[in-house]
């Protein structure tokens, strides 16, 4: 594990948990953190974190490198005795790991040049931005591409790190370790269920920014392409032409999108059953509003409602039952 200041505490934490307690289940991971200069580093929580000492301090051979990542992605890339240290570890290494913004420590080393790759939901684009070479997935927990894995926002590396354990010793193993951490084996759905939906191009065109405007004020409402079109003063293809180039997107899909953004503010802060909640936001019917969940999110409304309501004791428990029946079907 390559830790560094500023590093986030459970990117590093988190894994290391995990192959720590499948040791305790039959692996027998040698688990060592280093850092560039092989002193002890202070997280971004504060927490100080003591380390094995530097690169120097391990074998000629390393089985598994995970690189962590911290919230200031810039700086550590900018931080080039953290680059060369994480590359010369790649180099000595068999099978090469990141957790969410480690992946941009890894990219800047030139590892993920024509690579799949995942991060943070809220760093995707940044990532796609500053290295178009990395094809990246906004939407995974981790991806795998050869021998690099990298895993998305902040808890995934511990999805990674039971999927590394996995693959190493077996799913039994695995799975005992998930029940001892009480997490998920495998994690239900991707992260985009835990991101902000509208992630669209703002439009500088005024009749496009029209057209979005009047969507967004009510995306219960009836907007037909029609209508839309007679509001921006364009014909219906020109205003079809015209919303993709500004936006990247549809005039259907962006109102889509809307009506699943409203829906989630409903389900979290209403107990209004699914049908209603479909009404509302503008989808008609909740089989409607079940698909758009599963492209958008992927997951159910009643999944939805049942990982993102409020945590207080008052919680009705039948968004729970209805979920876990739901997952077993």
């Amino acid at each position: 594990m390559l830790a560094f200041d500023q590093v986030q505490l459970l990117d590093v934490t988190g894994p290391v948990e995990v192959f720590t307690t499948a040791n305790a289940y039959g692996a027998h991971y040698d688990v060592r953190i280093v850092s560039p200069t092989g002193a002890d580093v202070c997280t971004s929580s504060g927490v100080r974190i003591g380390v094995d000492g530097g690169p120097d301090s391990l074998p000629r051979r390393i089985d598994t490198v995970v690189v962590p990542g911290r919230r200031d992605w810039q700086r550590a890339v900018a931080d080039r005795e953290l680059i060369v240290c994480a590359a010369e570890l790649v180099r000595r290494c068999r099978r090469i790991t990141s957790v969410c913004a480690g992946a941009f420590v890894l990219a800047e080393a030139g590892v993920l040049d024509g690579r799949r790759a995942a991060t943070h939901w809220q760093l995707a684009r940044d990532l796609e931005a500053a290295y178009p070479r990395v094809r990246v997935e906004a939407d995974p927990v981790f991806v795998r591409d050869g021998n690099v894995s990298t895993s998305a926002g902040v808890t995934t590396g511990i999805d990674l790190a039971l999927a590394l354990v996995e693959e190493d010793h077996g799913a039994d193993v695995a799975r005992s370790v998930a029940r001892h951490l009480v997490v998920f084996m495998a994690r239900p759905g991707g992260q985009s269920q835990f991101s902000a939906r509208l992630t669209v191009r703002q439009a500088k065109h005024p009749a496009v920014r029209r057209v979005m405007d009047a969507m967004g004020a009510d995306p219960g409402a009836r907007h037909s392409l029609d209508a839309l079109a007679r509001g921006a003063g364009l014909s219906t293809r020109h205003l079809s032409r015209l919303f993709h180039t500004e936006t990247g997107t549809t005039p259907s899909q962006y109102l889509e999108s809307l009506r699943t953004e409203a829906a989630q503010a409903l389900l979290e802060a209403s107990n209004d059953p699914v049908e209603t909640v479909a009404e509302e936001s503008g989808f008609g019917s909740s089989e409607t509003m079940r698909r758009a969940f599963h492209n958008a999110l992927g997951v159910s409304p009643t999944i939805y409602r049942a990982r993102f309501r409020t945590t207080r004791s008052s919680r009705s428990p039948d968004c729970w039952e209805a979920a876990v029946d739901e997952q077993r079907r």
